[in-house]
């Protein structure tokens, strides 16, 4: 595996590469159709400083930008034990050096993606759709597929790639955007005229051009890269129907309706903008390799799938001769029927409301009552009943601030001060500490 993952970190600096040059030869003929004596220098330099500062920003808060575009909320454990278990064992299964971080992100169209620079520095976000609908050997093959881009660096290359790609459009839109409100500065001899007509109609034609040839040469190996990802999944977890499965729920039609950034797009597990220019191979497609294993799930039994229904292959000759046979196992006991599958939408309902600061309480009635951030008072009527409830809140005995559960399940309630706590159903200590006026309440 080590040889195809090395062969493709090759052909992806190579990429990036090739595209710097594309921006660079791009800034300096806009340059040029401006100018044709000093513009040159000139555009290749603000294309070249243009491309280093987005690079920079994409190393260094590229992972925040991209998360916080998506309103993700970073969680703990106690907040989902279920989804952090699940990333805790496959990292371990994976030998990272490090556990990435786990957000949430509220959508419930299901859909995931890591993010950050290294696997030290990386992270892996959810939709709230996805923790509804998966069983764990679903989630655990997405989360697997997600482990596999962090391992083989590929959050690190599509960062670099799409910020590339970006300023290159940036740069073809500016130059034609100037074309059309005034123009190049004119020359008086005759030979500037004809040398800059020339600069302008190759900056136009590598203009409107440019944009195409790097999305192609992105899609040349951006789409390599998910079967590689979806290999080392079906390794990892020794279940390759467990994402084969979890992929049919996340391709369902509703996938449409996901309209995310357009940065964002590439790194789901399922691009949402699934047309002939999508970085994702088909759907269809990865599904069908992986049901192809034949009760393997190593990397010889995912190449052998491709090779049945594809042309070429995925993983190098040395891999190939060096992986041993893995045996799939069988799918996980857990409880099964409509009754699990309420019970995992109530579970993460409870922890979007908790970790948004959202004090949700019943009433006698059935009716589920929730106090937003805010609330002001003590008190809520039902609007079934008309019965008032009281708002949870700790209780001050003497000094001693306690809150007594009524539950093993989430919930959140108001400290003295107003600010909403919350304790999940991971939560193992006695106490939890107000992030507002700093005082302890017991749990009992």
């Amino acid at each position: 595996m080590w040889e195809a993952i090395r062969a493709n970190r090759l052909r992806s600096w190579l990429l990036v590469g090739l595209l710097g040059g594309l921006l660079v030869l791009l800034g300096a003929l806009a340059g040029l159709a401006w100018d044709p004596q000093a513009g040159g220098f000139a555009g290749a330099g603000f294309a070249l400083l243009a491309w280093l500062a987005l690079l920079l920003t994409a190393f260094t808060a590229g992972d925040a930008i991209l998360l916080g575009s998506v309103g993700a909320r970073k969680i703990a454990k106690a907040d989902a034990p279920r989804l952090w278990n699940v990333v805790e064992e496959m990292t371990i299964a994976a030998a990272l050096p490090r556990m990435p971080e786990v957000y949430v992100v509220d959508h419930d169209v299901p859909n995931a993606f890591a993010v950050g620079r290294d696997p030290q520095h990386a992270a892996i976000a959810v939709t709230s759709g996805l923790l509804k609908r998966l069983n764990r050997d679903e989630l655990q093959g997405v989360v697997a597929h997600e482990i596999g881009h962090v391992r083989n660096l590929d959050i690190r290359f599509l960062t670099f790639a799409a910020v590339t790609i970006g300023a290159i459009a940036l740069i073809s839109d500016l130059f034609l955007r100037s074309l059309w409100y005034g123009g190049g500065r004119q020359r008086a001899g005759r030979s500037d005229g004809r040398a800059q007509a020339v600069f302008v109609l190759a900056a136009v034609a590598l203009a409107i051009l440019a944009p195409i040839a790097a999305r192609l040469l992105y899609l040349s190996v951006s789409r390599r890269r998910e079967y590689l990802a979806d290999a080392t999944a079906a390794a990892l977890t020794r279940y390759p129907e467990g994402l084969a499965s979890a992929l049919e729920k996340i391709a369902l039609p509703a996938i449409s309706q996901f309209k995310p950034i357009r940065a964002l797009a590439p790194l789901y597990i399922v691009n949402p903008a699934a047309t002939a220019w999508s970085t994702h191979p088909p759907t269809e497609k990865r599904i069908a390799v992986l049901r192809a294993m034949a009760g393997g799930a190593g990397y010889a039994e995912y190449e052998r799938a491709y090779r049945a229904l594809e042309r070429g292959g995925i993983l190098g000759p040395r891999t190939l001769r060096e992986a041993e046979p893995v045996s799939a196992r069988g799918p996980s006991v857990e409880p099964q029927g409509d009754a699990e599958d309420v019970a995992r939408v109530r579970e993460v309902t409870e922890m979007l409301d908790a970790v948004a600061g959202i004090a949700a309480f019943a009433c006698a009635c059935g009716v589920r009552l929730k106090a937003p951030p805010g609330f002001e008072g003590g008190r809520a009527s039902c609007p079934r009943c008309g019965r008032g409830l009281e708002v949870p809140a700790a209780t001050d005995h003497g000094g001693e601030l306690t809150y007594r559960r009524s539950g093993t399940g989430w919930q959140a309630f108001r400290g003295t001060c107003g600010r909403t706590l919350q304790v999940g159903p991971g939560l193992q200590v006695a106490s939890v500490r107000c992030g507002g006026c700093g005082r302890t309440v017991r749990i009992e």
